[in-house]
């Protein structure tokens, strides 16, 4: 039998096997039928006796040492492959495991031709790490993509990180892949790969679903099937409540730095713990949304998420993917929708990531002028590969798939669309038509979101894009993007801009208030006020308004009025929302303490009383991507710092009256021409004493008059504060009145009703005054 074993070796396989270089271990290792018997071999480096069990029997058949190496053959009897296992020591009572390669591939060639052309869109559920069970046997599933690696290995405490151990099979389409018996959730690993030219090095798993905390960059086997979701209510109605005529307000947030722990000894709260309280305080401010900065894991907490190394994975700094779950969870069983910054522009160099992944540049360029951002250090990816791009479509689909996300902000895409971003002259190649602008980013682009909303419709999709590319937000049909909403970065540094200056000079820079109207629906604009103003050495959003700390805190309400009163959904990063005065900075927790200080509290209740006052006007929101939803009454009056204006909707009921006062100086009496004839109650003022204010307001309903006043005939008298925002809602007048117990009243003159009507208007004004 020895002589026959001797005849069946392939010692050209066997040598590259024991030194690492076999591509196609299952071609060797594991079961085969051959003429002779059975063959079973196995490497196990350092073992010196193996033997075979046979589990119909439990006999066991000591195997022959080949190589001293540690590799093993045995020829057994029959023309069917029994079930076995492998006793280490060879002797009854050894260490027993089952053979990796006994197991067949779990991709099956359809889905590697659908990787290869970009189109395998839940190859998320075959790459990386997954807890499963194959005939029975329970174990974890390891699949990469390294088509120009030599040789790659699983390795992990499980194998002592000895990448001779489980050297992985080659499938046709460059993926690596083997089945691990045995092994469980909970398990660390990495790939060893061998690049041509023999240098080898550990890399993390690029699918990996959790990470260790850094500095450790280990892989971690997650199990994502084992928890248990009840948001079916809102994700059936997420549709709905998430349509463009619906209220969006965002809180932008780092959660990380939101809220510390207590306990000493411990950096970072729980998932499980910020869920409770962060719904709690969204629900109590009545915002719509919470926009998570990048919760996908990275190596450098500076970076603030947004150089990810482990795309499919949520950071380990706030606990495991089941903790996250119950955070999205959490959320949702509250009413909050949870949108997730998201990078697809650039990735880090860190070398246990994706650089260089296989030995060549694999997911970036391979030309530096393509391939890398030199401003920012960072790779760019290749968009022209298919499985690039399949990595990354698969990636926004997993956090809808997985997660439940309702949105996906995508960082950066200016970046991506031009190929000449943040680089001079001779540090960017010119496409095929010698433009700047990069073609396989723009189909990239069009491709996952045509996707996102053939799978996933109700998700948003939203791009954080700073230059003026045509349709953004344009229909893929019409050969725009196909995002749903646009970050308005003009409206944002026009705006803050304008509001730097002391209102002395206000005046000569009114344009760059009045400006975002004439592109205001040229795109479906967010606008934001976002963590990118707040953050190296720009100081907070108070401490950007002139004046004393009064007119800070005034200048800061009368621009999130004015924000609120605007055309496009709503975003506020988190600490602005109660005047917020240290910069902010991951490092630590916002500086709720503030809040003992009476105008800071002020400042929290005006904007909870203002974005409540959003979500409960359709005016502010319905038509917000409609010229019908909005209308100059006075734009002109830049010497006064006045913007006088209607939100609307089709029903002439719901139509508001906004008044912007930019100047410390307050106006009484101010005639205003109105739409209608009829009643205009103010029903926002942000100079109420209440939020801190002087308290000009306008008690009194403001009843129009028929005198002719910014080209309308109708007009109203009103106070309006200094270095703030007042707002109208209109009701028709009366006609008739209600008890109708005389006909005369009915019958009355016209005219004498109309003397009655002013009569009352100027008694009600007296008594104002």
């Amino acid at each position: 039998m020895e002589d026959k074993l001797y005849d069946l070796m392939d010692w050209a396989e066997i040598e590259a096997v024991v030194y690492s270089e076999e591509d196609h271990p299952r071609e060797i290792l594991g079961p085969r039928v051959t003429p002779e018997g059975i063959l079973i071999q196995c490497f196990f480096p350092g073992e010196t006796r193996v033997s075979v069990k046979t589990l119909s029997d439990n006999r066991l058949h000591p195997m022959v040492l080949e190589d001293e190496a540690g590799f093993f053959a045995v020829l057994l009897k029959g023309r069917q492959i029994p079930k076995y296992m492998y006793v280490l020591g060879g002797e009854r009572g050894g260490k027993e495991v089952l053979d990796p390669y006994a197991f067949p591939p779990r991709i099956t060639a359809r889905e590697e031709a659908k990787f290869q052309a970009g189109v395998c869109y839940r190859i998320y559920e075959k790459m990386g790490a997954h807890p499963m069970a194959i005939d029975g046997v329970e174990g974890v599933y390891f699949a990469v993509w390294a088509p120009n690696a030599v040789r790659v290995s699983v390795v992990g405490d499980f194998n002592r990180w000895d990448g001779r151990v489980h050297q992985m099979n080659r499938l046709d389409s460059g993926i690596f892949e083997i089945f691990l018996p045995g092994l469980e959730a909970g398990a660390l690993y990495k790939y060893e790969i061998k690049a041509k030219g023999g240098l080898t090095y550990l890399k993390a798993d690029p699918y990996a679903n959790a990470a260790e905390l850094r500095p450790d960059t280990a892989s971690v086997v997650a199990d994502l099937t084992r928890f248990v979701w009840d948001d079916e209510g809102w994700m059936q109605e997420q549709r709905k409540l998430q349509r463009p005529d619906r209220p969006m307000f965002i809180y932008e947030m780092h959660l990380g730095s939101w809220k510390k722990p207590e306990e000493e000894g411990r950096e970072f709260c729980n998932y499980r713990e910020l869920a409770p309280l962060l719904a709690d305080y969204l629900r109590d401010m009545g915002y719509t949304h919470v926009e998570l900065m990048p919760v996908m894991e990275h190596p450098l907490d500076e970076s603030w998420g947004y150089q990810v190394t482990g795309y499919y994975a949520p950071t380990s700094r706030y606990g495991t993917p089941e903790d996250f779950m119950y955070f999205m969870n959490y959320m949702h069983r509250s009413g909050i929708g949870v949108i997730l910054d998201w990078v697809p522009a650039h990735f880090p160099k860190d070398t246990f990531g994706l650089s260089a992944f296989d030995g060549t540049c694999l997911y970036e360029h391979q030309d530096p002028r393509k391939g890398m951002h030199p401003h920012w250090g960072t790779l760019i990816y290749n968009y022209g590969r298919p499985e690039v791009k399949n990595f990354l479509i698969s990636n926004a689909l997993f956090w809808a798939d997985k997660y439940h996300a309702d949105g996906i902000r995508m960082d950066a895409v200016a970046s991506m669309l031009y190929l000449d971003y943040g680089k001079n002259d001779g540090e960017w190649v010119a496409n095929i038509y010698g433009g700047n602008e990069n073609l396989e980013a723009v189909e990239f682009l069009k491709h996952l979101n045509s996707i996102m909303k053939k799978k996933y419709p109700e998700v948003l999709m939203i791009a954080e894009e700073s230059t003026a590319w045509p349709m953004i937000t344009g229909s893929l049909d019409s050969d725009g993007l196909g995002f749903d909403y646009k970050w308005n970065m003009g409206w944002m540094n026009d705006f803050l801009g304008y509001m730097r200056y002391d209102p002395v000079y206000r005046g000569a820079h009114h344009d760059e208030l009045t400006f975002s109207m004439v592109y205001a629906y040229s795109e479906k604009f967010l606008l934001s006020l976002s963590h990118d103003e707040v953050v190296h050495g720009k100081g907070t959003l108070l401490n950007k308004m002139p004046g004393t700390p009064e007119q800070k805190f005034g200048n800061l309400r009368a621009a999130y009025g004015y924000m609120v009163a605007h055309p496009g959904k709503k975003l506020l990063f988190m600490g602005q929302e109660f005047g917020q005065e240290p910069e902010w900075s991951e490092k630590r927790e916002l500086d709720w303490p503030e809040l003992q200080q009476e105008e800071h509290r002020q400042m929290q209740a005006y904007t909870q009383a203002l974005v409540k006052l959003y979500t409960s006007h359709p005016a502010l929101y319905e038509l917000d991507f409609s010229s019908d939803g909005f209308e100059w009454i006075n734009c002109l009056e830049w010497e006064k710092n006045l913007l006088i204006f209607l939100r609307k909707t089709k029903r002439e009921e719901d139509t508001l009256l906004i008044v912007c006062n930019f100047s410390n100086v307050e106006y009484d009496d101010y005639m205003i021409g109105v739409p209608y004839a009829g009643k205009y109650k103010e029903i926002f003022n942000s100079d109420a004493e209440t939020f801190g204010g002087s308290g000009a307001v306008n008690p009194r309903v403001k009843f129009s008059r028929e005198k002719e006043w910014d080209e309308r005939k109708n007009s109203i008298k009103v106070k309006i504060p200094p270095l703030g925002i007042s707002i109208y809602q209109y009701t028709k007048a009366v006609e008739k009145l209600a008890d109708n117990q005389s006909a005369k009243r009915k019958k009355k003159p016209a005219a004498k009703a109309k003397n009655l009507k002013e009569e009352l208007e100027e008694k009600f004004e007296k008594e104002e005054k």
